[in-house]
């Protein structure tokens, strides 16, 4: 997701659309997503936002959909991994979790996942590709399915919960601990 460091300029793409939303959400989060301020940020009058989209609850269902499509081609790198040794796919899975072209936007879209439903499921499907992938490395570490059940419970919430912690920004201290933590988490 290309953030964009000033509002495009010319004809506007459902696309830019979308990108101005997900700043939006991301800089100031769930309740600054409103027409007049995704209008004011692209600097364009309410007619352009209505030849994209037929409303604020079409635009908002465009956002959930871009950001599961987002996720999915994310989670897709976990597929690839599997030809990786597992500790190194385990950190590469840090790295998705992490990285700085997600931090602010995950969190957000989990929180407002909490109250919208099509926002939960996505947030919910992303979720358990994730979770399937870290079970799968797991037990090819050689721990035995339940074993690698919770470690894989583990790996995800100690993710999640970095995510909440920490500051608008992964640093080098986070990707530290992290590392530490995956250690941690391989050791028998």
């Amino acid at each position: 997701m290309a953030r964009h460091a000033t509002p495009p300029t010319g004809r506007l793409s459902v696309d830019d659309w979308i990108q101005a939303g997900f700043t939006i959400v991301a800089e100031e989060g769930i309740r600054a997503l409103k027409l007049e301020r995704v209008c004011a940020y692209l600097g364009v009058t309410r007619g352009s936002f209505y030849w994209h989209f037929d409303d604020m609850a079409s635009y908002r269902a465009a956002l959930v959909s871009s950001w599961g499509e987002l996720r999915d081609t994310d989670r897709q790198v976990f597929a690839r991994l599997r030809e990786m040794p597992p500790r190194e796919r385990l950190s590469a899975m840090v790295e998705s979790f992490i990285s700085p072209r997600h931090w602010t936007l995950e969190r957000v879209m989990r929180e407002w996942g909490r109250t919208d439903r099509a926002v939960a499921a996505s947030v919910r499907a992303a979720d358990k590709r994730v979770l399937n992938a870290a079970r799968e490395t797991f037990r090819d570490l050689g721990f035995p399915p339940e074993e690698a059940e919770t470690r894989a419970k583990v790996f995800f919430a100690t993710g999640v919960g970095f995510l909440h912690l920490s500051g608008p920004r992964p640093d080098s201290a986070t990707v530290h601990e992290w590392e530490q933590f995956v250690d941690f988490m391989v050791k028998r």
